[in-house]
């Protein structure tokens, strides 16, 4: 069966539709009943693994950052053997690292009505109302226990004089719920989840693979049961086995090339679970973060994200009239349109990231923005500092703004900084039930490498409440619930499932040695992420999508006729590591533009030009697209099959998403 991405699905598809459509899709793990009280029947109903028998199960963790590292540590922390993977030379380099502004949570330290309600309206709404209930009012629920965990692990959260945790706000919010170190959040909770992760290292519970990464999964008789992994420093492909696969591998922002993830950030481990069985959901749903230092040329390889918390106390503003060139200090206030504060009086410069990152697209567009090509906004302090002093302003920003400066060479304390918008966070992933299990049984996914909890699209400061949520809470109850479940024997050393899939490992990495072209795999990446980002970035139109789509499969065929991977595979090679993970990229993007296709609505990080209200606001089509696009690999060469899971909305009612 078909379908037309603009029809209900058992009408025929037109004549340049290339999916199909499958059976409907079910969350069976989610309770039933009031929202409040679903993941506690959850945790009751879950059967346990009595302490004596832990110690026989086996749990493969992949990652190490926020996600990871939490699920490492407290799984061990329980009495499961845990075999852990990082490609990093140690676990505590994770991307997590990174994020900069803060982590939410609903304690109400501010007594300014925050609430555990609160927040799971706000975050339904801030996602477009595209995510589950059920998901988000559990994330709101544990958000507390988090902070609690964290402090008890000694990290070290600012605070006010009278010693309480210090919040701030972020976009999507009326209320100050944030918590924060400094600019330097992330690393700090990625370095209380590595302490525990190293204590279980040196207890023994935990065996540890840096530098070692993984490229495809062991599916055995239907279920999840290892990952076939290459050390990245002598070559050797190695097959690990146990009794459970737990992703914690991130996003996939990295298949445009230029965004705000780190250079080795990739989708290699979730795309090659997807052509294992485990369906990918909502992959067009990506993130266009506003506050990112703006592209200075061509040679740059990433871009620099300076943390939304700045949107706290820094003014957004662009001259009011196109072509004005001078410089900030010389345009009178008067001349200078402070554009968020204009058109959302109620959240100003508070805005969700997808509205404020499209308004100074469109603000660009007019010519009225700054910097080289006009391709950048104004992000202003001056007010702040005149205000609160700067030593208060350098207490709350400092290292971030010494950052801006040693990147740019201005002055953030004089001069505004210079911000656009740049690809940061994926809203998509694997699709997860209730339980975080993907359609692969015994395959889990946690943190950004699930799709589970944000919608089309993520408010600030919530990526690192998830990624702790799944790695402490959550999943270490719904994991033992399926390892008690599922009795399991062990596997043969030569199962022909363990030899087929390394062989197919070895023989790809070898194709890719063996190749004699003339093109590096940074030219095929720089290429395809050039064209997402036109035609499948800030804003997606039917004809640029079509575009894509055409390209792609040239572009991939091309990749794998031309490419040169120069040196050997039994040693260090980043040239072969890039290779292989630009091949996976050139198949996730043309998944990512089929689903930007077919859903021909604006929501959150997906604005498709055709529609849109009067006054250029996105808008959806809930009577159309309420639910999750979650597609099925057929086969290469295959159509992919589109399974729909229908989204229901009984405590927060979908309606027109006003920041006015």
């Amino acid at each position: 069966m078909t379908s037309h991405h603009t029809h209900h699905p058992d009408h025929p598809a037109g004549p340049d539709d290339d999916y199909r459509v499958g059976e409907p899709l079910a969350d069976t793990r989610a309770p039933g009943g009031p929202v409040e009280e679903r993941w506690d029947r959850r945790r009751f109903e879950a059967k346990l693994v009595n302490p004596a028998n832990r110690r026989k199960h086996t749990v493969l963790v992949v990652g190490t950052g926020l996600a990871g590292g939490a699920a490492g540590a407290t799984l061990a922390e329980q009495g499961y053997r845990v075999v852990q993977f990082c490609y990093q030379d140690s676990p505590r380099r994770a991307h997590s690292i990174a994020a900069q502004g803060g982590i939410n949570a609903a304690k109400n330290y501010r007594n300014d009505g925050d609430s555990v309600r609160r927040l799971f309206h706000d975050t339904v709404k801030g996602g477009d109302f595209r995510a589950r209930e059920s998901n988000v009012h559990r994330l709101a629920e544990v958000s507390g226990a988090i902070i609690d965990q964290c402090v008890a692990q000694g990290v070290p959260f600012a605070r006010e004089y009278g010693g309480l945790l210090d919040t701030r706000s972020f976009g999507g919010v009326q209320v100050s719920r944030t918590f924060y170190a400094r600019g330097q959040t992330g690393q700090q909770l990625l370095l209380g989840a590595y302490q525990a992760l190293s204590r279980q290292i040196a207890a023994g519970n935990v065996e540890m693979h840096p530098r070692t990464e993984m490229l495809d999964l062991l599916v055995v008789d239907g279920r999840a049961r290892g990952i076939v992994a290459r050390d990245l420093v002598t070559g050797r492909v190695g097959t690990y086995v146990g009794d459970a696969v737990v992703l914690a591998t991130g996003g996939y922002g990295n298949v445009f090339r230029l965004s705000t993830n780190a250079k080795n950030s990739n989708a290699t481990a979730v795309w090659r679970a997807h052509r294992r069985g485990a369906y990918f959901a909502n992959p067009c749903f990506t993130q266009i973060h506003p506050t990112c230092i703006p592209r200075s040329g061509d040679h740059q390889s990433k871009l620099t994200l300076m943390s939304e918390s700045l949107r706290n106390d820094g003014r957004i503003w662009v001259p009011a009239a196109a072509g004005d060139t001078r410089p900030p200090g010389d345009i009178p206030e008067d001349e200078r349109d402070y554009y968020l504060e204009r058109r959302y009086p109620a959240y100003g410069n508070l805005v969700p990231r997808d509205i404020a990152s499209r308004a100074a697209k469109q603000v660009c567009d007019e010519g009225r923005g700054v910097g080289p090509g006009g391709q950048g906004v104004h992000l202003d302090f001056a007010d702040a500092i005149a205000r609160l002093g700067r030593r208060a302003v350098a207490e709350k920003y400092g290292n971030l703004f010494e950052m801006y400066e040693r990147i740019t060479a201005e002055d953030p304390y004089r001069v505004p900084m210079r911000i656009y918008p740049a690809i940061h966070y994926t809203m998509g992933g694997l699709w997860v039930d209730y339980d975080l299990q993907t359609t692969v049984p015994g395959l889990f996914a946690i943190g950004e490498a699930n799709f589970s909890d944000h919608g089309a699209n993520r408010l600030g400061a919530s990526a690192l409440m998830q990624g702790l949520a799944d790695g402490y809470f959550v999943l270490p109850v719904t994991l033992g619930d399926f390892l008690a479940r599922h009795p399991h024997e062990e596997i043969a050393t030569g199962h022909p499932a363990v030899t087929d899939t390394v062989r197919s490992v070895t023989d790809r990495l070898d194709t890719l040695l063996g190749n004699d072209g003339d093109r590096t795999p940074d030219s095929f990446h720089r290429e395809l992420g050039e064209l997402l980002w036109e035609e499948c970035g800030m804003s997606r139109n039917e004809t640029g999508l079509r575009k894509a789509l055409d390209r792609i499969p040239e572009l991939r065929a091309e990749f794998w006729r031309r490419i040169r991977v120069p040196g050997g595979g039994e040693q260090l090679n980043q040239y072969l590591e890039q290779a292989n993970r630009v091949a996976d990229h050139l198949e996730l993007a043309e998944l990512m533009c089929r689903d930007a296709l077919h859903r021909a609505e604006s929501c959150g990080g997906h604005f498709r030009e055709e529609s849109r209200t009067p006054d250029g606001e996105a808008e959806r089509r809930d009577e159309e697209y309420s639910y999750v696009a979650a597609w099925e690999f057929a086969g290469s060469g295959r159509s992919p099959v589109l399974h729909r899971e229908t989204l229901a909305f009984e405590h927060v009612h979908p309606t027109k998403r006003s920041y006015a």
